[in-house]
């Protein structure tokens, strides 16, 4: 049985062919409904713009008022914690940066908080039967 997903995108570099895909989701502090416009708009604004220097690609992003979603294709050497904490960093202190009231209403933006889960093009009854076929090659 072979793998094959057309519309998969896989990334290289020197010795790694990889894609990871992550679902992450993640709150403000205290769940407060803050997200809403303009800052909805700039925090997608601020995800697609550290992109290369953080290592990951924004495949679909929703700003909710009181949490946002995000499914990342993360780049394995640079890990998905990694990157979570990175984004969080950079948009909390932006975001309170830009709009100066934010820091009145919230001690940080986000919460220490996160949920994670991968998102694979396969299921993993499929990569489980492709690895036991392998046994009698």
């Amino acid at each position: 049985m072979e793998i094959v997903n057309p519309t998969k995108k896989y990334h290289q570099s020197h010795n790694w062919v990889y894609s990871c895909q992550y679902h992450v989701v993640w709150c403000p502090k205290y769940r407060r409904q803050v997200l809403v416009p303009p800052i909805d708009q700039r925090l997608k604004e601020l995800f697609l713009e550290k992109q290369d220097a953080y290592g990951y690609e924004v495949i679909e992003m929703e700003v909710m008022p009181d949490h946002v979603h995000l499914i990342l294709d993360v780049n394995p050497q640079v890990g998905i914690k990694s990157v979570v904490s990175k984004i969080k960093g950079y948009t909390s202190r932006t975001i309170r940066e830009e709009f100066p009231f934010m820091k009145k209403k919230l001690p940080t933006l986000w919460t220490r908080s996160k949920f994670v889960s991968t998102v694979g093009a396969v299921s993993l009854a499929v990569v489980k039967e492709y690895i036991q076929e392998q046994k009698g090659r």
